[in-house]
């Protein structure tokens, strides 16, 4: 048996029921976990959809009332997962503090804000975070393999996308500078962040419209600007491309989904025993 990462007391096994419950909530890749992320998907996408269409001016007053009741039956449900998850999980501190589990809670805390401060109608914008759990639920082998070498290419590439950002940015700076020396205010470029502003909208080639050079100089140094626009798609793209082909050369180790009841992090080895980031013992499936 493989001894824990972390020389550390390791802290009280789960109860049958916890460990069942820890199987259903946590672990995505036994039959009863993955039926209950597939249900849970359904319910963060529906909760998804009613956000949205509360937004929609002409329904009657009784399809918005329709619409409120529902978001209030899905926030309960998500309330009473997120109390699942802390009471199943051994250290409950670092589930609650974790990025997952501040999602958890941010996805239902305006809904019960909105209950007692009825005015707080933005809050609305915070529910919507609730996609972000759906990275959760589709936590498949498949996917976290490759996310694995999707981040190991960007980790590698990630100095030389510093330098490319900041040539780009030294660019638009210079560009912008020189547009507003030949244009101008009286041709709308009335300062030079505003002009910077062109620049990089003219770079990107979004082209608002908004703001464009009258003068013949001005619009040889925007073809210019445009031109060189296109390089900013294909050098980070190159560059990002080749550290992923490296990545996939070398092989990303095969990791799973189990979760750590402590910790509740995942991306262990298929035989590891303990969780690599807090030493504590995994669950076993019986």
């Amino acid at each position: 048996m493989e001894k824990p990462v972390f020389n550390r007391k390791l802290t009280p096994a789960l109860k049958p029921y916890q460990r069942r419950l820890f199987e259903i909530v946590f672990e995505a890749e036994t039959p009863a976990g993955r039926r209950f992320d597939e249900v849970l998907l359904l319910l963060i996408v529906t909760s998804l959809l009613v956000i949205m269409l509360e937004t929609v001016q002409g329904f009657a007053a009784l399809v918005y009332q329709i619409f409120y009741g529902i978001e209030i039956m899905m926030t309960l449900i998500f309330t009473a997962e997120y109390i699942v998850r802390i009471l199943i999980v051994r250290e409950k501190r670092k589930y609650i503090f974790s990025v997952l589990g501040i999602i958890d809670l941010i996805s239902i805390l305006p809904t019960y804000l909105e209950l007692l401060f009825p005015g707080m109608h933005y809050l609305m914008v915070f529910r919507t975070l609730r996609m972000l759990r759906i990275f959760r639920v589709l936590k498949l082998t498949k996917f976290t393999s490759e996310a694995e070498v999707l981040l190991r290419g960007l980790k590698s590439s990630r100095y030389k996308i510093t330098v490319f950002i900041a040539s780009i940015f030294v660019y638009v700076v210079i560009f912008g500078t020189v547009l507003y020396v030949v244009e101008g205010p009286e041709h709308g470029f009335t300062s030079i962040p505003l002009s910077i502003y062109w620049a990089i909208v003219t770079m990107t080639t979004v082209g608002y419209g908004d703001i464009v050079p009258v003068t013949a100089a001005g619009k040889f140094i925007s073809a210019i600007v445009m031109i060189l626009g296109y390089s900013i798609i294909a050098v980070p793209t190159g560059i990002i491309s080749v550290e992923i082909a490296r990545a996939v050369r070398e092989g990303a180790s095969e990791l799973n989904t189990r979760s750590c009841p402590s910790c509740t992090k995942e991306g262990h080895d298929p035989d590891a025993s303990y969780c690599k980031f807090c030493g504590n013992q995994l669950t076993v499936s019986e």
